[in-house]
């Protein structure tokens, strides 16, 4: 079996089993399918329409136009010339015309009004004969070509007035008079009231290409976010574990001979940062697989910051916590997980690039307002870590979706200071969701 690209061409077009796929994935097509859009009536007719074209609406026209042209010439009493086969050809062709009217609308229009002004000439019954024009130049205005559609009905008009008022004289049936001047007011408010009623659709059709082409942005926007905050999280989690894990491969392989029982506990701290690492691997993975149901595990916190001082203690950092101020009863979810990672990250930076083998961290609650400091008292190692350099990105990226702040940079004695402020009373582009 052919795979072609693997699973990782699967998961770009969010076919992966198990998962749903993201808002802004896939072709413009399944998106639009997704979204239960499917654009305007013209829209779907054209594309569901065999070879293309709107067969059926074109068919009912013509249905229409020829039946009721033979009532009309019932009606007529023999006032009018009888339906030859020249008429019968024009009600009929410039009806086919329409099969057109999505992709060459303007044409379509000017041919359409042509053939009713060739009928009218001919001195045959009027019926509904208007309404091939009229569909015409509705899906002329529709499609944005106004300008023809406008002076095919200026032609339609004009060219009503000049067989009716003019050329009766030559034109059959034979000895037939003016027309009367209220039929032209019929005809222009007729003719009004379709190109009113093509500016509204046209309107309305503008509208609705605005609302989907937003949606579209908005959906490509908020999988972007999401794409960014499975990033983030996954950068968190590994970049700390595997620090650690570093620093104890790396002592343990120094004690290994001199040593046993330490780089057995080096070993050990290995085993517990690794499965903690896959535990929060797989609840982001659990949470990519099934967006929007409930996490299976609660995400970590400041609660939590015991933990983390214990395994940095496990790669050989002394962190000296302190808390001031008093803790709100609540801390929302967002938030709590921003300060944690952040703590997390700070620390994992000190274990990569500094020569310390301590840090303090300084948790300050204020009314509305989370502070975080975290110091190195350094010096920098300048050695070559391994890191993606996206620790410092992802921290402002956390604090900002939250409309806090961060400010890192060297302190005067070598060290390094990170400080966050991030708000407890606010939660922006869905900072509260874990």
């Amino acid at each position: 079996m052919e795979r072609r690209g693997g699973r990782a061409d699967l998961a770009g077009r969010g076919r992966v089993r198990g998962r749903r796929p993201f808002p802004g994935e896939g072709s413009p097509r399944e998106r639009e399918h997704r979204s239960g859009s499917a654009g305007p009536p013209w829209g779907r007719e054209h594309r569901a329409g065999i070879a293309g074209l709107p067969w059926r609406s074109t068919l009912a026209v013509a249905f229409v136009v020829f039946v009721g042209s033979h009532f009309a010439q019932q009606a007529a009493q023999g006032d009018r010339e009888h339906l030859d086969a020249l008429a019968r050809l024009l009600l009929l062709g410039g009806a086919a015309t329409l099969l057109w009217r999505h992709r060459l609308p303007a044409v379509v229009a000017f041919v359409a009004t042509g053939s009713v002004l060739a009928y009218l000439a001919g001195g045959h019954p009027y019926g509904p004969v208007f309404l091939t024009a009229a569909v015409a130049c509705f899906s002329a205005v529709v499609h944005g070509r106004r300008v023809a559609a406008w002076c095919a009905v200026g032609m339609l008009w004009g060219g009503h007035l000049l067989i009716g008022h003019w050329w009766y004289r030559w034109l059959p049936p034979a000895g037939d008079g003016p027309a009367p001047w209220g039929l032209e007011s019929v005809v222009a408010a007729w003719l009004a009231v379709i190109l009113a009623a093509a500016e509204l659709a046209r309107v309305k059709h503008q509208q609705r290409r605005q609302a989907r082409a937003e949606r579209a942005a908005a959906e490509k926007r908020r999988a972007d976010e999401e794409r960014l905050r499975i990033a983030r999280e996954l950068h968190d989690v590994l970049a700390h574990s595997i620090s650690v894990i570093n620093v104890q491969a790396s002592m343990g392989l120094a004690l290994l001979d001199t040593d046993p029982e330490q780089a057995r506990t080096a070993l050990s701290t290995i085993k517990s940062a690794s499965k903690e690492a896959l535990g929060e691997v797989r609840q982001v993975l659990d949470t990519l697989r099934t967006p929007g149901d409930a996490p299976r595990a609660p995400a970590p916190g400041l609660d939590r910051l015991p933990e983390l001082v214990e395994q940095a203690a496990a790669a050989g950092l002394s962190v000296r916590t302190r808390t001031a101020g008093d803790a709100p009863p609540r801390i929302p979810p967002g938030t709590d997980l921003a300060a944690f990672r952040i703590v997390q990250e700070a620390l994992t930076n000190v274990v990569r690039h500094s020569g310390s083998r301590t840090a303090d961290v300084l948790i300050t609650y204020a009314p509305g307002t989370v502070r975080l400091r975290i110091d190195d008292v350094g010096p920098a190692t300048g050695d070559e870590a391994g890191g993606s350099g996206n620790g410092l990105a992802g921290m402002r990226e956390r604090a900002a979706a939250l409309g806090g702040t961060i400010e890192a940079g060297p302190l005067p004695d070598g060290g390094f200071r990170v400080d966050a402020d991030i708000p407890l009373s606010r939660n922006l582009r869905g900072g509260d969701t874990p």
